[in-house]
C-alpha cells in the first residue's frame, strides 16, 4: 500500500476508534476526534501532516 491510501486508512481507523472509545468508554474521548479532525484540517491547509513524516520514516513509499 502506499503513501496516501495508508494515511487515509489510518485516519479513517483512529477516527473510528475514538468514536467507540467515546461511546463505551467516556465521553471525554471526544476530544481525541476533535483532535484528528482538526489535524485532518489544518493539513488541507498547509499540505503538511505528521503522519506522512513518520510514515516515510518507516519506509512506506509514495508510489
Amino acid at each position: 500500500m502506499t503513501l496516501h491510501p495508508l494515511l487515509r486508512l489510518i485516519a479513517g481507523v483512529m477516527f473510528a476508534i475514538s468514536l467507540l472509545l467515546t461511546h463505551f468508554v467516556s465521553p471525554d474521548w471526544i476530544w481525541f476526534s476533535v483532535f484528528i479532525c482538526a489535524n485532518l484540517v489544518q493539513s488541507a491547509f498547509t499540505n503538511w501532516c505528521p503522519m506522512i513524516t513518520i510514515l516515510k520514516k518507516l519506509g512506506i513509499q509514495e508510489r
